[in-house]
């Protein structure tokens, strides 16, 4: 017999391309997302090159009328500066006190009811959802005119941020000292103060100071809805077309927050919070050596020789008063002491604040239910549109004047240089402010907020994008040039595959600023649903108010939620 050969089957062909990632999916979904937006968005305001060319001119009319700018005197700067201090002080130090019970309840960690978690991750949503501007509105109708909304309009808002922030941080501290006294029998309040706050006060501290400093440049433009500050005084200006006195206003409002950014800078590094949970063994302090250290001194008793784990002269309990430790408590005592001056000096009446009840009750009574209207909804999808629009175009800006300002990218230095201290100046301005220069050059409704909005999401764009280019590594781009590549190939293969993640979550986090301050821009007749929100609270509509309200918090957490599903597969 014969036997038949074997039939060797033909190999399936390989494929010289990798598969698809999802990765790459998420990547290209997300592009393709922010291009439809930002058309639709550009359709919905009806901008155009001949309505942009045109609102720039007009714009640039404006700002002619307002030169030279016309400071008031030094006295009604002095004033008007501290009073905006204060409020920005206040309203973060409540914050602070009220943010540390709520971060620990919030985080994963916690151990008490189970009921309370939920309670307090829902309360930190919706405070960190709804604007500053748009609390101070709900509180002036409270409270009344004047600084004391204000503050409490800050320290609102900012118990979302501190709290949110906080809580993560307790949930990323070491466990072992938290279960030690658990084990001792001590209660949850017992574990939180003696185990867990003692670790993750350095990030305490550093989430305050740049809090603070977000709430000054928005306790600047507060008194645009009567809560005090140097915006009532900016307000006035433009209310009676006296566009002098508003550009001195406006320049004054610059300086200070450029001077605050500089001396926030220098407290961090001062203080070096973010390197408190990286010091190493071998950069203890005198205190922490003499408390929990190991150091050996050979002594002599009877001619035999030993060892002691203390200093001769200090008990076990007593670890000295070094001078790192005078410095901590000195400061500790001095921001005690300024948080209570700044208290004071906001002149809280107790019989005004008795009298807010029945204002409060009323508004409370009126919430519910919520009565949603189709023009609401519509306002909330204009301030969607207006906002996506503004970042995905001022993502697109961003990057390139990254690329302008990055030192591995940057094709001069002296251009560099030149770029980020615009950027720097720009950003100093608020976006309301922004709002109301274009609702007087070119009236009220989208275009103008559109503006403003990609004017401020450009230059945050810029700076984000910039740092995260100088911390990626160089050498896979100096390879490429090395072997010849120009410089924008060395770009596209060796540098920008490493870049998109950082790409997409800074987009993304300038896109959930963008959607937040579009809810403000409303109130300067800049559209979007903050015109519709001041209007229900004047008219007394608290329904409408409450409608508004869930529905912002519901798009922001949207928009949360979908930056945090793309960072966790682009990441």
């Amino acid at each position: 017999m014969v036997s038949a050969a074997p039939v060797r089957r033909a190999a399936a062909p390989v494929s010289a391309r990798p598969p698809v990632s999802s990765r790459a999916v998420v990547a290209a979904a997300l592009l393709v997302a922010a291009v439809a937006v930002t058309w639709l968005a550009f359709w919905w305001i009806g901008l155009s090159a001949a309505s942009l060319a045109a609102g720039l001119d007009d714009t640039a009319r404006l700002l002619a009328r307002m030169w030279p700018p016309d400071l008031p005197g030094a006295a009604d700067v002095a004033r008007m500066v501290a009073e905006t201090l204060l409020i920005a002080v206040a309203g973060t130090g409540l914050a602070a006190l009220a943010s540390v019970p709520l971060a620990f309840v919030a985080a994963r960690t916690h151990r008490g009811p189970r009921w309370l978690r939920p309670v307090a991750r829902t309360v930190v949503v919706l405070t960190r959802a709804v604007p500053t501007l748009a609390f101070a509105i709900l509180f002036v109708r409270i409270f009344g005119l004047g600084p004391p909304a204000g503050a409490l309009a800050v320290a609102v808002h900012s118990v979302g941020m501190i709290a949110k922030l906080l809580a993560d941080a307790v949930e990323e501290a070491d466990p072992a000292p938290a279960e030690a006294a658990r084990a001792c029998g001590a209660g949850e309040a017992q574990v939180a103060v003696s185990a867990v706050l003692p670790r993750v006060l350095p990030a305490l501290t550093a989430i305050v100071l740049y809090r603070l400093d977000i709430n000054i440049r928005a306790s600047a433009v507060l008194g645009v809805v009567g809560a005090g500050g140097i915006g009532v005084a900016l307000q006035t200006a433009l209310g009676s077309l006296n566009y002098h006195r508003a550009a001195g206003i406006i320049c004054v409002i610059v300086v200070l927050v450029l001077l605050l950014e500089l001396l926030s800078v220098a407290l961090r590094r001062r203080t070096g919070a973010g390197r408190a949970a990286g010091d190493t063994p071998r950069r203890r302090t005198r205190a922490g050596r003499a408390a929990g250290g190991t150091l050996r001194r050979r002594t002599r008793a009877g001619g035999a020789t030993g060892t002691a784990a203390l200093p001769a002269g200090r008990t076990p309990y007593d670890v000295g008063w070094d001078r790192r430790r005078v410095l901590r408590a000195a400061g500790a005592v001095t921001v005690t002491a300024v948080f209570l001056v700044s208290l004071a000096a906001l002149s809280p009446d107790p019989g005004r604040l008795a009298g807010a009840w029945p204002n409060l009750r009323d508004l409370l009574a009126g919430l519910w239910p919520p009565a949603f209207t189709g023009d609401l909804l519509m306002a909330v999808l204009e301030s969607l549109l207006m906002a996506l629009g503004a970042a995905a175009a001022g993502a697109a800006c961003g990057l390139a004047l990254a690329l302008l300002t990055a030192a591995g990218t940057t094709p001069w230095r002296p251009l560099s240089a030149v770029v980020r201290v615009l950027l720097v100046v720009v950003r100093g301005v608020p976006d309301l402010v922004y709002a109301l220069l274009f609702v007087a050059a070119l009236g009220l409704g989208p275009f103008a907020g559109f503006l403003a909005l990609w004017i401020s999401s450009t230059a945050l764009a810029a700076k984000l994008f910039a740092d995260s280019l100088e911390q990626l590594d160089p050498l896979p781009y100096k390879a490429l040039t090395a072997a010849g590549a120009r410089p924008w190939q060395a770009f596209t293969a060796g540098t920008w595959p490493r870049f998109v993640p950082s790409f997409t979550g800074n987009g993304l986090f300038v896109a959930d600023l963008a959607l937040r301050e579009s809810v403000v821009l409303g109130i300067a007749g800049a559209g979007g649903v903050g015109y519709l929100m001041q209007e229900s609270i004047a008219t007394l509509r608290y329904d409408t108010t409450a409608a508004i309200v869930i529905a912002i918090a519901v798009v922001v957490y949207a928009i949360e939620t979908l930056a945090r599903i793309a960072r966790r597969h682009l990441l």
